[in-house]
């Protein structure tokens, strides 16, 4: 829905120790993120972008601040509650693909149906698929596709759900440049073809500068 906030963030501080140092992963961020947006979170490694994604798509709790998801207060939730959350509402996509070798592409993006006990149909499933190039490659296993191949069903699998949006840590890491751009151009697809809400995370500015918006971070915070 148009003007709808999918995720507030108020002076948001995510607190890590290292012995007896405190490490400030997140530090005071406050950031609004509409839905059908397309944000791109940039920053050197270590500046906080894998901790952001982390809380707001309640894989972690902050130390402090507040955090809402979808209207509702998660900054302490607890893990039931995440998970209920995540399950039914939030996709992921990682660097490593994730895959399960032995399960065939089809199957792979049938799992986190499953988890989340929602209704399995083959046939949306093989649509997806086809919708974002891999309709030939249903029956394949992992290790039969490229590295561009095995990113789009981690894609699929995040899209599975029907996801309110879509967060995205680092996910060209792995592939080479062609293959990251079109990975990139099916995030702006889904984006303005379906307004899907993404939030992407990369420290390559040639993809990040495709976003519709530009967060940068820095030791923890907005800059």
């Amino acid at each position: 829905m148009a003007n709808e906030i999918i995720i507030k963030a108020q002076n948001l501080v995510k607190i890590y120790m290292r012995g007896t140092e405190k490490v400030y992963a997140v530090n005071g961020v406050d950031i609004i993120i509409m839905a059908g947006e397309f944000v791109a979170l940039m920053g050197a490694s270590g500046s906080g972008k894998t901790t952001l994604l982390d809380l707001v798509g309640c894989l972690d709790n902050a130390t402090s601040g507040s955090l809402e998801v979808f209207g509702r207060d998660v900054s302490r939730a607890k893990e039931k509650s995440l998970v209920i959350l995540r399950r039914g509402h939030i996709g992921f996509i990682f660097q490593e693909f994730l895959l399960i070798p032995t399960l065939t592409v089809l199957e792979n993006i049938e799992l986190p149906l499953y988890f989340a006990r929602l209704p399995q149909v083959k046939s949306d499933l093989k649509e997806l698929l086809k919708k974002i190039g891999l309709g030939h490659r249903i029956n394949h296993l992992p290790k039969q596709l490229s590295g561009g191949e095995r990113q789009r069903v981690a894609v699929a699998r995040a899209l599975a759900i029907n996801p309110k949006f879509l967060i995205a840590d680092e996910p060209t890491g792995n592939l080479d440049t062609k293959n990251s751009q079109e990975i990139v151009d099916l995030f702006k697809k889904l984006n303005k073809e379906e307004g899907l809400t993404i939030i992407l995370a990369t420290h390559n500015p040639t993809l990040g500068s495709q976003a519709h918006r530009i967060v940068n971070l820095r030791d923890g915070k907005i800059v």
